[in-house]
């Protein structure tokens, strides 16, 4: 296993009914609905002759406009409170590492990351401890996934980046 280091708030709680609905609720389809949208057009071929990067800049504006509607109409997403919060210190592909000794050994957990990504938002995350401080992801939503395996791949070029200027 391998992991690299990497600083990403969670928030997270043992898996029972309550976490996993809101886990389903955080979903791509239900989260995103321009996001769906963009999909379906996509596979229908709609898109094809539009510029990707200037498709994710009006997406982008879009959930921003939704997001100061939202706060116009005193709108605010609620969220369930959740128990433990840490600091993911080191990251992989599957798995992640926290700072503190929480977790349960064998335990499932829901979790909501904060990760660095465009645009910001919540991850959702279901996971299971394999230490004190060590878990394996057990399922991301596919956006997620792309988003968590993105932060990844930069966070391991950037660490090339300060090997090679160190040379």
């Amino acid at each position: 296993m391998r992991l690299i280091p990497a600083y990403v708030e969670i928030e997270f709680d043992k898996l029972n009914e309550k976490t996993k609905e809101e886990f389903d609720k955080l979903g791509g389809e239900s989260e995103d609905p321009i996001g769906q949208y963009i999909k379906m057009a996509k596979a229908r071929g709609e898109t094809k002759d539009t510029d990707p990067v200037l498709l994710e800049l009006l997406i982008a504006l879009h959930r921003k406009v939704d997001e100061l509607a939202s706060i116009v109409k005193n709108e605010k997403k609620e969220f369930l409170p959740l128990k433990f919060k840490s600091e993911i210190v080191k990251v992989g592909f599957d798995n992640f590492m926290i700072k503190d000794n929480l977790f349960e050994i064998g335990e499932k957990y829901y979790g909501r990351m904060d990760l660095p990504v465009f645009p910001p938002r919540k991850v959702p995350v279901i996971f299971e401890a394999i230490d004190k401080n060590l878990a394996k992801i057990i399922h991301l939503h596919e956006r997620d996934e792309k988003d968590y395996n993105s932060f990844i791949t930069a966070r391991e070029r950037a660490i090339i980046r300060e090997m090679k200027a160190k040379k």
